[in-house]
């Protein structure tokens, strides 16, 4: 199968090691992946990369996740599914607020990659 047909992930994390994981996961489950290390950075790349999938932490330095998801409706991607990952306990209204901004689901951290690719593989056959 070549690049051109495998569904394209844009994973945003600033943890890298943690982006990288990430990555490596969806690599492993046929995804082609770009990874940007904040928002500014990932608005930009989906721009260029087209992904079928956005994974992205809401506790993101400078634009946060929330705003991550304002942005690329805002620039044409509302159709993109987007999973929300946060290591911050959320109360039901920041749930609420993510699922409002665009986000399809919300995983809290530690999240297991089993877990994750369940959850994005859902989302885009939704």
């Amino acid at each position: 199968m070549s690049n051109q047909e495998r569904p394209r992930a844009l994973v945003i994390e600033d943890d890298r090691d943690l982006r990288h994981l990430y990555a490596q996961a969806l690599e492993e489950s046929g995804f082609t992946v770009v990874e940007a290390h904040n928002g500014l950075q990932a608005v930009e790349k989906a721009t260029e990369f087209q992904p079928d999938v956005v994974v992205t932490d809401l506790g993101l330095p400078g634009i946060d996740g929330y705003e991550v998801c304002r942005r690329l409706h805002k620039n044409g991607f509302s159709h993109v599914p987007i999973v929300a990952i946060t290591g911050r306990y959320l109360a039901e209204a920041d749930i609420q607020r993510a699922l409002r901004e665009g986000c399809r689901t919300v995983l809290i951290k530690p999240v297991s990659l089993d877990r994750l690719s369940e959850e994005i593989l859902r989302v885009i056959q939704a």
